[in-house]
C-alpha cells in the first residue's frame, strides 16, 4: 500500500513539475468558450501561440474536410457557420484580456454600447489559402494588422498589438482548418477581424470597454460568374468620404454611407459605383468597396489615385509591386475624370474581389469604354497574385504566412 502511495505521489509531483515548466500560466481552458485562452500581459510579457499550444494536441486537419451545403467550387461570398470565432476584450485600467475561441456566432452587447450609438467600429478583411501540399497560408496579415491599428487610432480605440493580431489570425485559421477551401477550388478562408466599442456611454466619448473578434468564413468569388468585365456608374448625388474625414480608414460608417447609392446604382443596371472627390467632383477616388486602377498599355502605365480620402488597399499595394516587377510604370497620383479616356483597361481591386475588370464607366451622358473582355494586363496581374496566394508561384516578396 505504501509503495503504491509513494509511486502515485511521485507521478503526481512529476506531472505538476512538467506542467509548471511546459505550460505557461496564461494557458487556460474554458467550458463555455473552448480550447485555449491567450493572455496578453499588461506588463508587456507575452507568450507565443507555439508556447501556448505546448502539451495540447495541435495536429492540423486537412483543409476542405468540412461538410457544406454546396460544393467548394460554388461557395460564392456569403456567411456560413464554421467551428469558431475568436474574441478578446479590452477594459479601461486593465488592458487586453485573453483571446478565446467561441463556438456560438452571437455576442452579448450592452444597449448603450458606443458602437451602436456613435459608430465606434472598424474592421479588416484578409484570406487564408490552401496550397497543393495541403499547407495553409494567410496572405499579408502584417499589412492588415497595421491598417487596423490606423483605424483604431482614428476612432480612439485601443490598438491591438501587432503580433497578437497575427497570432490571433493564425489561431482562428488553425481551429477552422476543415473550412479552408481545398487547393484547386478557387476559394479561400476569409477572415473578418472586427473591433468595436462594447462599453456603454450615453454622451459622445470613447468607451471604457472594447471587443475584438475574428470571423472565419469559406468563400469563393465575390461576384457570380468570376472574372468578367462589369459596368460602373459614377456616383454624382452622394459623397463617399469628406475631405479630412475617415475615408482612409476602414470604419463601418464608410460602408453604411454607400448602401443607398449602391442600391440605386444596381437598380439602374450598374453593379459598381465610382466616387469622385467630395470637394471638386473632378478627381477619381475609389469604387464603392474597391480601389481604382487604370491601365495605359500604350505607355505601359499602371495608374491609381493618391488621395487622403482613399482606403489604402492591401490588394492594390500587392498589385503595384507585381506591376513594377512586370516592367510597368506605376503612378499613384491625382486622376482627373477626363483621363478615363486614356485607359485601355480599368480595374476595381480589393481583398474580397481581388480584381474586377471594368468594361464601361458611365458619368451622366459620358460613356468611357474599356476592354469588352478581361484585358491582357489585368489577367496577368490577377494570375500572378492568385498564383502567389495559392503557392503556384514562388513567394519572392514574402507575403504568405504559413499557419501549418
Amino acid at each position: 500500500m505504501f509503495r503504491k502511495f509513494t509511486l502515485l505521489t511521485v507521478l503526481l509531483c512529476c506531472f505538476a513539475a512538467i506542467s509548471a515548466f511546459s505550460v505557461p500560466k496564461s494557458l487556460a481552458f474554458s467550458r463555455s468558450a473552448h480550447k485555449l485562452l491567450y493572455q496578453t500581459s499588461t506588463k508587456g510579457t507575452r507568450f507565443s501561440f507555439t508556447e501556448l499550444y505546448a502539451g495540447v494536441d495541435t495536429e492540423c486537419p486537412l483543409p476542405g474536410t468540412a461538410k457544406l451545403d454546396v460544393d467548394w467550387s460554388d461557395l460564392g461570398f456569403e456567411l456560413r457557420n464554421t467551428k469558431s470565432h475568436i474574441k478578446m476584450t479590452y477594459k479601461e485600467g486593465e488592458g487586453w484580456g485573453p483571446l478565446e475561441f467561441v463556438n456560438e456566432p452571437y455576442i452579448r452587447l450592452h444597449i448603450g454600447a458606443t458602437s451602436l450609438h456613435y459608430g465606434q467600429s472598424c474592421f479588416e478583411g484578409l484570406k487564408a489559402f490552401a496550397h497543393s501540399d495541403n499547407s495553409v497560408h494567410i496572405f499579408r496579415p502584417d499589412e492588415n494588422a497595421k491598417r487596423l491599428q490606423s483605424s483604431c487610432e482614428r476612432t480612439m480605440m485601443p490598438v491591438v498589438p501587432h503580433d497578437t493580431f497575427i497570432e490571433a489570425c493564425n489561431a482562428v485559421v488553425k481551429d477552422n482548418m476543415a473550412y479552408v477551401p481545398p487547393y484547386g477550388s478557387n476559394g479561400a478562408l476569409y477572415l473578418r477581424p472586427l473591433m468595436f466599442g462594447s462599453g456603454p456611454r450615453i454622451g459622445l466619448q470613447p468607451a471604457d470597454e472594447y471587443t475584438f473578434l475574428i470571423l472565419a468564413i469559406p468563400v469563393g468569388d465575390y461576384y457570380k460568374g468570376g472574372l468578367s468585365p462589369t459596368s460602373a456608374l459614377v456616383i454624382e448625388d452622394y459623397d463617399r468620404a469628406a475631405p479630412r474625414g475617415v475615408g482612409n480608414v476602414k470604419v463601418a460608417g464608410n460602408y453604411v454611407a454607400d448602401l443607398l447609392p449602391n442600391m440605386e446604382s444596381k437598380k439602374k443596371g450598374f453593379p459598381i459605383g465610382l466616387y469622385l472627390d467630395a470637394a471638386t467632383q473632378s478627381k477619381i477616388e475609389e469604387f464603392s468597396t474597391s480601389n481604382f486602377i487604370g491601365i495605359d498599355n500604350t505607355n505601359n502605365k499602371y495608374v491609381t489615385p493618391a488621395s487622403p480620402s482613399v482606403l489604402p488597399s492591401i490588394t492594390n499595394k500587392s498589385l503595384m509591386t507585381i506591376a513594377k516587377d512586370e516592367g510597368l510604370q506605376v503612378e499613384q497620383r491625382e486622376i482627373k475624370v477626363e483621363e478615363l479616356a486614356k485607359f485601355d483597361e480599368c480595374i476595381a481591386c480589393g481583398t474580397a474581389v481581388v480584381v474586377t475588370p471594368i468594361g464601361k464607366i458611365v458619368k451622366g451622358n459620358d460613356i468611357y469604354n474599356f476592354s469588352e473582355v478581361t484585358g491582357e494586363t489585368t489577367m496577368k496581374l490577377y494570375n500572378r497574385v492568385r498564383d502567389i496566394q495559392n503557392g503556384v508561384e514562388e513567394d519572392k516578396f514574402g507575403w504568405n504566412v504559413k499557419v501549418c
